[in-house]
């Protein structure tokens, strides 16, 4: 990877970059129902299902009722509602460090988040004190295309003001991180914090 002297604008994903979630109480009602761990995920993210999350077609409501309605084949439909809640409503951490580095970078360019997320992204951001993070989100229930296509990555090129060539992209997914590369865009596969550290350096006072 070789980072531009200085890029002029930074695109982030957000989910295994800044925000993790917490699916430790989906683990534990799964053990306690007998069911193997990742049951309910499957059920959640499926193919067809995912799909329509990330596009914007299911509230999140809508989303829990559709994951009980697909585990009462296998548990009792209170369990299945309580195991829904878990999931849909899991918390989540929010990593410091790369929150503080993308908060020094945006002092220098446009720093746009870009995510395959749900219509309440943004209700949860400005929840965990980021509302404030980026210039904006690139939300693909918004937008209503997804990562890896090549589409919201020139969405959020044009949203920051800049050529897709001038933009550093960082993701977590192998995928979103080969399409933006095919774009022209400085593309890092970011597996922990110092990741971005290197990438983001010429915008760092460190």
């Amino acid at each position: 990877m070789t980072i531009p002297r200085q890029p002029e604008a930074v695109l982030c994903d957000v989910d295994g970059v800044i925000r993790f979630v917490d699916h430790g109480e989906v683990r534990r009602l799964e053990k306690e129902a007998g069911l193997s761990p990742g049951t309910t995920a499957a059920v959640a993210f499926a193919d067809g299902t995912a799909l329509r999350l990330v596009l914007g077609a299911l509230t999140r409501d809508q989303w829990a009722t559709e994951v009980a309605h697909g585990l009462t084949a296998t548990v009792p439909a209170a369990r299945a509602r309580a195991l829904a809640a878990a999931l849909t409503r899991a918390p989540a951490r929010v990593d410091a460090t790369v929150v503080g580095l993308l908060r020094k970078a945006r002092k220098r360019v446009p720093v746009l988040l870009v995510s395959n997320a749900t219509l309440w992204l943004e209700e949860d951001l400005a929840a965990a004190g980021l509302g404030d993070l980026a210039e904006g989100t690139v939300n693909s229930a918004r937008v209503g295309v997804a990562k890896p296509d090549p589409e919201i990555f020139r969405v959020a090129a044009r949203r920051a003001g800049v050529a897709p060539d001038r933009c550093l992209f960082v993701d977590d997914g192998p995928a979103n991180v080969a399409a933006a590369a095919r774009l022209g865009m400085t593309a890092v596969d970011f597996r922990e914090p110092d990741d971005l550290r290197r990438a983001l350096a010429p915008l760092l006072d460190e």
